[in-house]
């Protein structure tokens, strides 16, 4: 099992080990990585595995918001509004669900289109990018509509490890694939499911 996470570990070491948010959000800010508090945990993970790799801090995925700027919900939702502040609350989503039915009559929420709509924004977001609540409804419709499935998440490992533990495993419960998440969580290997398939194998 990996021990504490250091900037001596290796990249292969820190991915090898689960860390829970805590974990990494202490980790990164003793290192100086900026704006750790405010990071995603996969957000996290991205760049202290970058730190780990290159021995250098990179630039924070996140951007200092100025507080006292209002939400975009604040200033009026409408399809030419510029995306500044993005606030998860009813009101802006009933705008984007009732918008985007407007674009694509009879379309039905999909599971993991409002996470990965939400990484598709922050990504723009950081890097710079100008979109409208426009681009924002039109990816939700494309992500909602679009029959192929989703790419597994980076970040969530342990989701993953389900999805694959249920696919592949005939009769499983929610225990048994419980009981195996917490032996590949112990396992200084990728927490994936093959990682678990070999080590039954082991065994």
């Amino acid at each position: 099992m990996v021990g504490k996470l250091s900037t001596k570990m290796t990249a292969q070491q820190f991915e090898n080990g689960y860390w829970y948010a805590t974990e990494l959000k202490a980790f990164a800010k003793s290192a100086g990585i900026p704006l750790a508090s405010k990071l995603r945990k996969d957000e996290l993970e991205a760049v202290i595995l970058q730190l780990l790799r290159s021995g250098k801090l990179t630039k924070s995925p996140r951007k200092a918001a100025a507080t006292n700027d209002p939400a975009d919900s604040e200033r009026g939702l409408h399809l030419g509004l510029t995306v500044v502040k993005f606030r998860n609350d009813p009101e802006t989503w009933e705008f984007i669900e009732r918008e985007a039915r407007k674009l694509s009559p009879g379309m039905k929420r999909r599971s993991g289109a409002k996470y990965r709509l939400n990484r598709w924004r922050d990504a723009h977001l950081a890097e710079g990018t100008r979109i409208t609540y426009r681009d924002l409804i039109a990816e939700y419709v494309r992500l909602s509509t679009d029959g192929k499935p989703f790419q597994p998440i980076p970040s969530g490992r342990y989701i993953n490890f389900a999805r694959d533990y249920f696919a592949h495993e005939g009769g499983a419960t929610f225990q048994g694939m419980l009981r195996a998440w917490k032996e590949v969580k112990k396992l200084d290997a990728p927490k994936e499911y093959k990682s678990w398939v070999a080590l039954r194998k082991r065994s």
